[in-house]
């Protein structure tokens, strides 16, 4: 199954969300527990959240943001079979492993097979940045995220328009989740809502330059951006396919692609990579 390219926040006080949010055209979504969600309102969401997927029909992955300090009353409502896994805020080892056994209390509770849900580990504090390596490496990860908002206020980061003062950052998230064998990461959210379409696939370009694979989206008009970003072009295929042709049938380690430039396995996995990206 292909990994998806745009995750979709949908508050989870708003159930007309919810049942609109499906066809917006986002591979993902997330009903969202935390930030979205005012204090006061945090067990009507759960209830509406759960309900939602107790009768959520097919289509996208359906995932949760859980509240870090409510782990356990959240999993157990929302820890279902339409579920696919939980987004998990402020991720560090401890909070991964408090996941990893709410989770496996739920699939126990409601007869699922083992390892049903999945974890994205959502990287936004001091320590999980300095334990990326271990949360990529943990139990049921599927991919990794970031939270740059967060990240930079622990950090007392005050970033531009283009961030770069968190790229430091978002390169370990890549590097860990390579060395972990995770699918490339999913992008942090862009929070302006004033940009138009071309500013935004130009700076979704730049996160998947530096090795991201999705993105989230806080609404849905971001979304056809996200996905044409992170899907590669009928000419980008077309190379890739003869670059992995082209290899295959040198019978040694090294060849030329159609403009007689030097390929090599190191070429031809990030051609296999385009591949992989194909889309319906």
């Amino acid at each position: 199954m292909l990994a998806p390219r745009s995750y979709l926040y949908v508050p989870g006080d708003r159930p007309d969300r919810m049942a609109t949010a499906a066809g917006r055209g986002a591979d993902a979504l997330v009903l969202d527990l935390e930030d979205a969600v005012a204090v006061h309102a945090k067990g009507s969401a759960r209830r509406a959240v759960a309900e939602f997927l107790a009768t959520a029909p097919d289509g996208p992955e359906l995932w949760v943001r859980v509240n870090a300090d409510l782990l356990d009353e959240d999993v157990a409502a929302v820890a279902m079979a339409a579920c696919t896994g939980i987004l998990l805020p402020k991720a560090e080892p401890e909070l991964l492993l408090e996941a990893h056994e709410a989770l496996c209390r739920a699939e126990l509770a409601r007869d699922l097979v083992p390892g049903t849900f999945g974890v994205v580990p959502l990287v936004e504090t001091p320590r999980g940045i300095v334990d990326v390596v271990r949360l990529a490496e943990g139990p049921r990860v599927r991919r990794m995220g970031i939270g740059e908002a967060d990240l930079a206020a622990a950090l007392g980061l005050r970033p531009g328009p283009d961030r770069a003062e968190l790229a430091p950052h978002r390169a370990m998230l890549v590097v860990a989740s390579a060395a972990a064998g995770r699918p490339a990461p999913i992008a942090p959210v862009e929070t302006d809502l004033t940009l138009d379409d071309a500013t935004l696939a130009e700076r979704t370009r730049a996160l998947l330059r530096e090795g991201f694979r999705a993105r989230t989206a806080i609404h849905p008009r971001q979304v056809p951006v996200l996905n044409a970003v992170f899907t590669p072009t009928a000419e980008e295929v077309a190379e890739a396919r003869d670059v992995v042709d082209r290899l295959a049938g040198t019978g040694s380690g090294v060849g030329l692609d159609r403009r007689g430039r030097l390929i090599d396995e190191a070429i031809a996995r990030s051609a296999r990579d385009v591949l992989a990206r194909q889309r319906r």
